[in-house]
């Protein structure tokens, strides 16, 4: 089956994209494979399979490969005796700005070209993570209470002491940052505003019990990865995200009681329907006092979250069969016709 990856994007994860195409395409090595680049300035390369490699990238050798422009249906390489088109569907790699923000989303399905991703709508609520505490309040999933705060508001923190200052739309925990006391907080926001103009202050609760869960819906039915408890110090900073974009080992699934997996899966339900289908992503949540609280989203999880599911590749390909359909308008031009019509013209 072929599919193309596409990956690095202009944003502050461009690296965590390469890595995780890296490792994606280790895990679908029966696919027919094809590699396209998206690099800082919006340019598309096609990557030879076997450049596929972190040096490739950081010594910029893509560049002197074919360089590759959207077209209706997929992607074309022009060269001296004509264009070939690269007409397969599409699994959208790039995390953060570009990837995950919905501007592929938008792009892809402006030029009718079939992929696997959150669409737009499911981006712009997912990227943002003070969107996403209105989406999950809108469906009845609890998060944590929180504070937002803009670059250039007094910094007046209700929230008590210790808490944690994320940056509202970035991943990859950049620009995370713990605060135990009020003399900490304007170096964590100086930190968290180099990223982004917007952050979201919530209490940070030491040894919280923390549960990831990978899914996607295809025929009719949403295909549930098994339940991971993330290893971690006190929060699973860049370091530790890192290492976990290259894992392509399956995971051991968590020890937990079958209420508390049938509480996972019915809240990753609600946010999943029928606002990101199409999409493969993660949710990851909270257990405090036996109940379930979302934490954030991954609607572009790393390297597809390939390590939670049993049969990675089969997945995929199940995904791939039950991608949604985007509605055709028919335009026949009878309102202009009526008025010509009318003015005898």
């Amino acid at each position: 089956m072929k599919l193309a990856i596409l990956f690095g994007g202009a944003s502050f994860e461009h690296e965590i994209s390469i890595v995780s195409a890296i490792t994606v395409k280790e895990k679908l090595a029966s696919f027919d494979l094809s590699f396209i680049f998206c690099d800082q300035d919006h340019t598309f390369y096609l990557i030879e399979p076997s450049k596929m490699k972190a040096v490739t990238f950081s010594r910029g050798e893509h560049r002197k490969m074919q360089k590759l422009s959207v077209t209706n249906g997929g992607f074309e390489q022009k060269g001296l005796f004509g264009a070939k088109k690269h007409d397969m569907p599409v699994l959208n790699l790039i995390h953060g700005g570009d990837g995950e923000d919905g501007t592929i989303a938008a792009m892809l399905d402006f030029f009718k070209i079939p992929f696997i991703g959150p669409r737009k709508e499911a981006s712009m609520l997912s990227f943002d993570k003070y969107y996403t505490k209105w989406f999950a309040a809108s469906l009845g999933v609890k998060t944590l209470p929180y504070e937002v705060l803009h670059k250039d508001d007094k910094r007046v923190v209700t929230t008590a002491y210790p808490l944690i200052v994320k940056p509202s739309r970035l991943g990859s925990s950049i620009g995370v940052s713990i605060v135990r006391e009020a003399s900490e907080l304007d170096y964590a926001l100086d930190v968290a505003f180099e990223f982004d103009e917007v952050v979201l202050i919530e209490p940070f609760i030491a040894s919280v019990k923390e549960y990831n869960l990978a899914g996607f819906a295809a025929r009719g039915e949403i295909t549930y990865s098994i339940v991971e408890e993330p290893q971690k110090a006190e929060f699973l900073d860049f370091e530790k995200k890192y290492l976990d974009f290259s894992r392509s080992g399956k995971v051991a699934e968590a020890e937990v009681h079958d209420n508390l997996v049938a509480q996972l899966r019915e809240a990753f339900a609600k946010i999943y329907l029928p606002l990101f289908e199409g999409a493969l992503i993660r949710c990851d949540f909270f257990e405090i006092e036996g109940e379930v609280y979302l934490n954030e989203i991954n609607p572009i999880p790393g390297s597809m979250a390939n390590y939670l599911f049993e049969d990675f590749q089969a997945s995929i390909q199940k995904l791939l069969g039950s991608l949604p359909d985007k509605r055709a308008i028919s335009v026949k031009y009878d309102y202009i016709h009526s008025i010509s019509q009318a003015k005898g013209k």
